[in-house]
């Protein structure tokens, strides 16, 4: 089974500096929001959610930013996110890891994530995906 992660920038924040960044930027709510409803809902349990200090988003005017990442699939990076956006992250997680390989069709990103996509990366091919520590 293939490890499926949503990293989530605790960092951004569309009011706080990245210096004066904490638990009150909107990336950090919207961490917790999303850790609170995969505790209470067995269908994200395979999901792992994890924060990461920084996704350079907000250096090119974007804030609150989440990134889809899985060895051999599609990486999926949606910018200017809230906590109504929550259920169509969660949604799209399931999409997205029942996708072979992460593609998922433009019409059927849940609700007004397709305005919220910043890029979709390329897989990495395997023979790189090999010599790295996943």
């Amino acid at each position: 089974m293939k490890l499926h992660t949503l990293f989530v920038c605790t960092s951004c924040s569309a009011v706080l500096s990245h210096e004066e960044a904490d638990e009150r930027a909107e990336g950090n709510q919207l961490l917790l929001k999303l850790l609170e409803v995969q505790k209470n809902n067995s269908t994200y349990s395979t999901l792992n959610i994890q924060s990461v200090g920084c996704l350079w988003s907000c250096v090119s005017k974007y804030s609150c930013a989440v990134s889809f990442v899985c060895p051999q699939k599609y990486t999926y990076h949606f910018v200017d996110l809230t906590q109504e956006n929550i259920t169509d992250l969660l949604q799209f997680s399931q999409l997205y890891q029942e996708s072979e390989d992460g593609y998922v069709l433009p019409g059927k990103l849940p609700g007004t994530l397709r305005s919220h996509l910043l890029v979709r990366i390329l897989p990495t091919p395997e023979a790189i995906v090999s010599n790295t520590l996943y």
